[in-house]
């Protein structure tokens, strides 16, 4: 573990990824996020859901800026490009994702963190987005995934202000789904994605595809979306399955 960037553990249709750059916070650096848009762009068949987590007390403090590499204008947003397609990918790419979240969720930790749909505070973490302090502007989506959460004003005076959010105020805002005590993320984690792996394929697909994109619709196109992933699901076999699991009063087995 101690030379690999990114640790991948496969347990029973769960993959846990996790950023292990301790020295670093789990900042993040090129090879780290290409490690990590290799693994969504192929992840392998028997993955259900995913964990994405840190290592040593932090989960990702950001970009390393002790590596940044000077750009010019056009360099700058193909790289910021080059992130928005590594968070649309783990956001988009069919598989549930849920981030065990500890210390440092910082600058694009917290865009990482926000790309994923379940997230799970544990007391240590903080929440910042400093780059406004730093001179510089988010570049990874914080500004549509963050945003979206926040909205535009409590966003603005947070990267205004440099504030920071702790595990109970994100919570509260939306950044966290959940809190937890110390050491106790990884055990949530695992709990809820074995039980979003263990529902249907099909449905989870459209979930996560679905409801992010009705936020962006009118009224009418968003019910009407809801009326096609509606007619996809339910006419599946795994519905039929769902429905006679349900009768008969025993668990359902999807997907055979």
């Amino acid at each position: 573990m101690s030379g690999e960037m990114l640790v991948i553990d496969i347990d029973d249709g769960i993959a846990t990824l996790t950023m292990n750059r301790p020295a670093k916070r789990n900042a993040m650096c090129d090879e780290l996020l290409e490690a990590i848009d290799g693994f969504f762009s192929s992840p392998p068949d028997e993955v259900k859901a995913v964990i994405l987590a840190g290592t040593a007390g932090h989960f990702c403090s950001g970009l390393d800026l002790g590596e940044h590499k000077h750009r010019d204008a056009e360099g700058t947003m193909r790289h910021s490009r080059a992130w928005h397609a590594v968070m649309d990918r783990i956001q988009y790419g069919g598989l549930p994702v849920v981030s065990a979240m500890f210390g440092a969720v910082i600058g694009g930790g917290l865009e990482l963190a926000t790309a994923t749909h379940v997230r799970i505070a544990e007391p240590s973490t903080v929440f910042q987005l400093p780059e406004g302090r730093r001179g510089i502007y988010v570049g990874g989506g914080a500004s549509v995934r963050v945003g979206r959460i926040l909205g535009a004003d409590r966003m603005t005076e947070m990267m205004l202000t440099g504030r920071k959010y702790n595990a109970d105020e994100g919570l509260g805002l939306g950044l966290a789904h959940y809190v937890v005590g110390a050491g106790e993320a990884m055990t949530l984690a695992r709990d809820l994605a074995g039980k979003i792996a263990r529902n249907a394929p099909l449905s989870n697909y459209v979930m996560i595809h679905a409801l992010s994109r009705i936020e962006d619709m009118d009224k009418a196109g968003g019910l009407f979306t809801e009326s096609l992933c509606a007619a996809l699901t339910q006419t599946s076999p795994d519905a039929q399955e769902g429905l006679a699991a349900f009768l008969e009063k025993r668990a359902p087995k999807f997907g055979e």
